[in-house]
């Protein structure tokens, strides 16, 4: 097996970027696939999500399309574009442009002898793993919806969704019609059933303050993103933008995802100017190397949608509680 992947000491490398693009394919059940390079290759042995490189004249998907029939022998039928992801190592800077592939015609088979396996998060069964998709298992373990509190959506409505969704679930507390004290008391008194139900939850507020309360993520404002200097030390940190700016300032910080909006015009925030429709939406967060959720005015049967247009997902208040 090849050495660990290690990346030129030249900080100024000019060589141009290899273009890839990757495919997660996955499983209704939460599975998805890793292959494994096979000898004669560049890190033989070690595992990575299938594809290859982009030809000249192709798009990244008709990549993908042609990589995944010759490599998986099956038909691409349903391929959401997500996100990006630019490694060097010592062969080369390779950029690799990553689909979600929830659909395809056929039974995946290595036609190039490599092994695959079907795994699922938060365990792997197999490795080593190549460090460019390392990012792409943290964002993979992040639902498609987020649902965010308000002070419309009660403890019992909250409740019977964990029950039935638990560790699907990504809660986003949010109450602004509670000051500081009132949310930590808010929080406070629910966090750990919340947690044992298996939510991943994130507290929209001062990260300062937050450390405290014995909580592993925060949900930061577009104010406080800009703000800050570096990563708050939690476990998970997103945070709400509007603009580029916001999103380049996530990904300079090394965020876990963002949130973008707002998509359509929404009764919670009349005063934010004009909404950003899909087109727009689509073009900010094209090439990002973060995970993107779309809100505004946007519920679980705009899902579909939203993917369609490079989003990880969407997070929505009200209409996230009633599915």
């Amino acid at each position: 097996m090849s050495a660990e992947p290690q990346a030129p000491a030249d900080a100024d490398d000019t060589r141009p970027w290899i273009e890839v693009a990757a495919a997660v394919l996955e499983q209704p059940d939460g599975r998805f696939l890793l292959a494994q390079r096979p000898e004669g290759k560049v890190y033989a042995g070690w595992w990575e999500f299938p594809g290859g490189k982009v030809e000249a004249g192709e798009t990244a998907r008709d990549a993908l399309v042609r990589e995944l029939a010759e490599e998986l022998d099956i038909g691409v039928r349903h391929a959401w574009p997500w996100i990006e992801r630019r490694h060097v190592y010592a062969h080369g800077r390779v950029r690799l442009r990553f689909f979600r592939v929830t659909a395809w015609d056929g039974v995946p088979r290595g036609r190039e002898g490599q092994a695959f396996a079907w795994q699922r998060l938060p365990d792997l069964d197999v490795g080593p793993i190549l460090p460019a998709n390392g990012p792409i298992l943290a964002a993979l373990a992040l639902p498609v919806v987020m649902r965010v509190t308000d002070a419309s959506v009660d403890d019992a409505c909250i409740d019977a969704t964990l029950a039935a969704h638990g560790p699907a679930t990504l809660l986003q507390a949010r109450r602004h019609d509670l000051d500081a004290t009132g949310f930590d008391a808010w929080l406070g008194a629910r966090l750990a059933a919340w947690q044992a139900r298996g939510a991943r939850v994130v507290a929209n507020g001062d990260p300062r303050r937050l450390a405290a309360c014995g909580i592993t993520g925060v949900h930061l404002t577009a104010a406080r993103l800009a703000a800050l200097d570096a990563r708050p030390a939690f476990d998970r940190v997103g945070a709400s933008c509007h603009d580029a700016a916001d999103l380049d300032r996530a990904e300079a910080l090394g965020l876990d995802y963002a949130v973008l909006g707002n998509v359509h015009p929404t009764p919670s925030h009349p005063d934010r100017g004009g909404a950003l429709g899909w087109p727009r939406f689509a073009a900010l967060i094209a090439g990002r190397t973060l995970p993107v959720y779309a809100i505004g005015g946007l519920g679980p049967e705009d899902l579909d949608v939203a993917r369609a247009h490079g989003a990880h997902g969407i997070a929505a208040l009200r209409a996230a509680w009633r599915a």
